[in-house]
């Protein structure tokens, strides 16, 4: 869309990004009301309604002020909440498209049907590790297949192919490993930790940044349920706003007493390392687990 809105109008002077989450209603009403200077028609790109109470329930308000903008707005959101009454009038009210991510049955269904249009098989055991390696990036997926289907020419693809030809996306982000535990998905959050031991950070290290990103998310979940906006959150915490914005999105998968729960196993598994009562990889092994 954005391309599109570039093309035929390729200075871009009209095109605006508003964060929801940091910058109050009234400056998108403003942003509105500007006129353009070659009076062509604005496009905003509007994201993270949903982080800023005080600026939800504000559109709520004025909804039909926007919709009766002549201006373009799109309202873009990774993780927009299932139910929510401001989600359902922009459905009702506005296009709307939504781009799920394939899992489970639905993500195997796709995967036969490009194997199929690849005219390849694979085996199970290669299927898990396929998954495992690139997740659920069809775009990346797609490309692995093409390739292990000119490399196979017919033949069934087996554990050795995805070894010899499919590099693994691992994303060594803290947040990740994190979003893994809070998905209660112990498989792929033991496995992003092992990447991170094969990269050569030591247990110690990786427990460190674990429990500074939990302090984080009870801090952050504490001001959450004490109905602070996303936006007095980032001002009291004083953290940066990359942590702050990704601290919220996991805070809202645990309630208070299950992060209290897995910080206090934390902190027992340190000990116990520490202390030489266990040995660090297994410690970090059951305190994925025990999760």
């Amino acid at each position: 869309m954005i391309d599109g809105y570039k093309k035929t109008n390729p200075e871009g002077l009209s095109l605006k990004y508003f964060d929801a989450s940091c910058e109050p209603f009234n400056d998108l009403i403003d942003g509105l009301q500007q006129i353009s200077m070659f009076g062509e028609k604005k496009m905003i790109v509007i994201r993270n309604i949903f982080a800023n109470k005080l600026f939800k329930e504000k559109l709520l308000e004025n909804y039909k002020k926007l919709l009766d903008s002549s201006d373009l707005l799109v309202v873009y959101e990774e993780d927009a909440p299932k139910k929510e009454k401001l989600l359902d009038l922009l459905k009702e009210k506005t296009k709307s498209q939504e781009f799920a991510v394939l899992e489970g049955r639905l993500l195997e269904n796709w995967l036969e049907k490009e194997l199929a249009n690849q005219q390849v098989k694979i085996n199970l055991q290669a299927l898990d590790l396929l998954l495992d390696y690139v997740g659920s990036d069809l775009w990346q997926l797609s490309n692995e297949i093409k390739k292990l289907a000119d490399f196979k020419k017919g033949e069934t693809i087996a554990v050795e192919d995805i070894k010899l030809l499919v590099k693994p996306i691992i994303e060594t982000d803290i947040f990740k490993t994190i979003g893994m535990i809070a998905q209660k998905n112990k498989k792929q959050a033991l496995s992003l930790i092992h990447h991170h031991l094969q990269k050569g950070e030591a247990v110690l290290y990786l427990l460190s940044m674990i429990n500074f990103q939990l302090r984080n998310l009870l801090i952050i979940k504490d001001l959450m349920e004490k109905n602070r906006p996303y936006y007095a959150i980032l001002k009291e915490t004083k953290m940066h706003p990359f942590v702050v914005r990704k601290s919220y999105e996991l805070a809202a998968k645990f309630t208070f007493l299950e992060l209290k729960k897995i910080y206090q196993k934390l902190f027992e598994v340190d000990l116990d390392i520490k202390t030489g009562k266990v040995d660090p990889e297994v410690a970090l092994d059951l305190f994925i687990s025990s999760i």
